[in-house]
């Protein structure tokens, strides 16, 4: 075709080691013409050898016999098998998570949605309200990959409703079920030194999804980090913590949910007091669920003072209750550590707190053949028997009626 007939270019690509590039639209990598003289592959997986042709076409759509075939491998660290690619530097799909989800196909228990996530700083508001996604970290090492937002409790909403509030303060959001999250941060940046709210409660991760798997992330906050809660007080939703950091100061892991801690690392910041600098939990569990938090074979750290951090306190969480079967059901906050190394910041004779209008024996807490200069036993501190030990793992907490169990 003539120069002034040229529309534009078709790149065509297949991973065929012999024979033509079959000019298909499986293997069309462009919707629209390419009309600039450089074309860049943005959803080449590293370590993927592929090859490539590219056709003209005039304004009436006719195309050209295929180019030449060139052969290119991506150099790196290899991608995770994914639908979408996010790349905060231009080099995938989008460069926003929220806009990959917006544009994500639906997933299914067989073959859910996968949004890789490369390396960078991802500063928005992030809502998975569908079920079968899983958000990836393309690097394996969490720290790389960041998902932050910076509101607070006390911060003005702009749709001039007031302060968003503890519970919609959060930088992501999880309403969906079967949702995977590996490898990445989830962050609350809000800076209280720089602020002087009434309330500065800054949630970084809030759950009210069901069959949640978290691997390999990291929570980052102060007051509030993670609330782990369910749609209603009735409701059980449940979520499984692996090989993840969690740190914070005040109440920062808190909420009705179920929620099993496994292996991981979770850190108690200090404030700066000499007296009191927090509590690691406040569950609200109802009374109707035996199962709220689960730590276990995990590490409790601190930078704080010795015997200057609650393990937990019992949380009213919702105060009006629920009825079901004509019985109004309460708040009733249950966690469980055990096979856990507590720090010396743990107050060691009374380590679960008062929070009213409840005393903390309106909560059920227990521990069991925890380690550490944070551990002991004595009247303040329950201990399973070896009988309920046996059903407080992860496969207890998190069976349910569908016999959930993502520990394996």
């Amino acid at each position: 075709m003539t120069e002034p007939d040229l529309a534009g270019y078709h790149v065509y690509r297949d991973t065929g080691t012999i024979g033509e590039v079959e000019l298909t639209m499986a293997n069309r990598l462009t919707d629209a013409l390419v009309t600039e003289t450089g074309f860049v592959d943005r959803t080449a997986a590293n370590g993927t050898t592929y090859r490539y042709v590219v056709t003209a076409s005039d304004r009436t759509g006719n195309e050209s016999p295929a180019s030449t075939i060139v052969t290119a491998a991506p150099t790196g660290v290899p991608l995770p098998p994914h639908d979408i690619l996010v790349a905060a530097d231009g080099t995938g799909q989008f460069t926003s998570v929220q806009a990959a989800l917006a544009a994500a196909p639906a997933g299914t228990a067989g073959d859910p949605t996968v949004i890789a996530i490369k390396p960078g700083f991802y500063r928005e508001l992030i809502t998975v309200n569908r079920n079968y996604i899983t958000l990836i970290g393309t690097s394996g090492t969490a720290s790389e990959i960041v998902l932050s937002y910076d509101n607070a409790a006390g911060t003005p909403n702009p749709d001039g409703t007031g302060p968003y509030g503890t519970g919609r303060s959060q930088s992501v959001l999880i309403s969906g079920s079967n949702v995977t999250v590996r490898d990445l941060t989830i962050e609350n940046a809000f800076d209280e030194a720089a602020h002087d709210y009434s309330s500065e409660q800054a949630v970084a991760l809030k759950t009210t999804g069901d069959r949640l798997v978290f691997d390999n992330v990291r929570l980052l906050g102060n007051q509030d980090t993670l609330l782990a809660d369910s749609p209603s007080p009735g409701r059980v939703a449940r979520a499984y913590y692996v090989d993840c950091y969690v740190e914070g100061d005040v109440d920062f892991i808190f909420g009705r949910g179920t929620a099993v801690f496994d292996a991981s690392q979770i850190h108690a910041l200090s404030r700066g007091s000499s007296s009191n600098n927090g509590y690691i939990t406040a569950a609200s569990t109802a009374d109707t669920n035996p199962h709220g938090f689960l730590i276990v074979d995990s590490t409790i750290t601190s930078n704080a003072p010795a015997g200057t951090f609650s393990l937990g306190r019992p949380w009213r969480g919702w105060s009006d209750g629920y009825t079901e079967g004509g019985v109004v059901h309460n708040s009733r906050g249950q966690v469980t550590i055990r096979d856990t190394a507590l720090p010396d910041a743990i107050r060691v004779a009374q380590p679960w707190a008062d929070m009213a209008p409840n005393v903390w024996t309106d909560g059920r807490f227990f521990e069991y053949r925890n380690t550490g200069p944070g551990a002991t036993i004595n009247d303040n501190r329950p201990q399973l028997s070896p009988e309920q030990a046996l059903e407080a793992t992860p496969a207890g907490y998190l069976a349910g009626t569908d016999g959930w169990n993502p520990a394996g």
